[in-house]
C-alpha cells in the first residue's frame, strides 16, 4: 500500500507543478500583453483554473503528509494510546468529510460538464471541476491509508502495554 501511495503522490505532485507552471506562464503572458496592449482576454480564465488545479493537487499531498487539515495541539501533549486515538478519530473524520466532497464533486462535475469557458468555447468546464472529486478521492485514499497505520500501531501498542 505504501508504495502506491508513494506513486500516487508523486503523480499529484506532478500535475500539480504543471499547473503551476501553465499559471506562472500565463501571467507572464498576461503582463507582457497588457503591457504592449494586446488583447489576450484567454490568459484569466487558464490562470484562474490552472491555479484551482494546483491548489486542489497540493491539498491532497499536504494531507498525506499531515500538513494539512491539523491541529497538533492535542497530538503534541498526548503520549501513546490517547495520541493514536486522536489520530484515529481525525482520520475518521477526514475520511467523512472527503466522502461528502467526492459526493459533490461528482455532482458539481455532471451538472456543469457541458458548460464552456466564455474566452475559450471549446474547453468545458468540467475539465476544471473534476478537480474536485480527484482530490477528495486521493485525500480518502491518503486518509483511509492513516488509519490502516494508525490501527496498526495500536495493535503494536496493545501488545507492548
Amino acid at each position: 500500500m505504501q508504495r502506491f501511495i508513494k506513486i500516487l503522490e508523486k503523480a499529484q505532485i506532478t500535475v500539480g507543478v504543471i499547473f503551476l507552471s501553465i499559471f506562472f506562464i500565463t501571467i507572464m503572458i498576461q503582463i507582457t500583453t497588457r503591457h504592449l496592449g494586446i488583447a489576450a482576454i484567454w490568459t484569466e480564465e487558464v490562470a484562474n483554473y490552472s491555479f484551482i488545479w494546483a491548489v486542489f493537487m497540493g491539498a491532497a499531498v499536504m494531507v498525506n503528509r499531515r500538513e494539512h487539515f491539523n491541529f497538533d495541539f492535542f497530538q503534541r501533549k498526548l503520549k501513546h494510546r490517547p495520541r493514536l486515538m486522536l489520530s484515529i478519530f481525525n482520520d475518521i473524520i477526514l475520511i467523512l468529510f472527503n466522502i461528502a466532497i467526492f459526493y459533490y464533486g461528482v455532482e458539481v462535475v455532471q451538472k456543469f460538464w457541458n458548460y464552456n469557458w466564455v474566452s475559450l468555447p471549446e474547453v468545458k468546464m468540467g475539465y476544471v471541476w473534476i478537480s474536485v472529486p480527484i482530490m477528495a478521492c486521493t485525500m480518502f485514499i491518503y486518509s483511509f491509508s492513516h488509519l490502516l497505520d494508525h490501527f496498526k500501531g495500536l495493535r503494536q501498542k496493545g501488545v507492548h502495554e
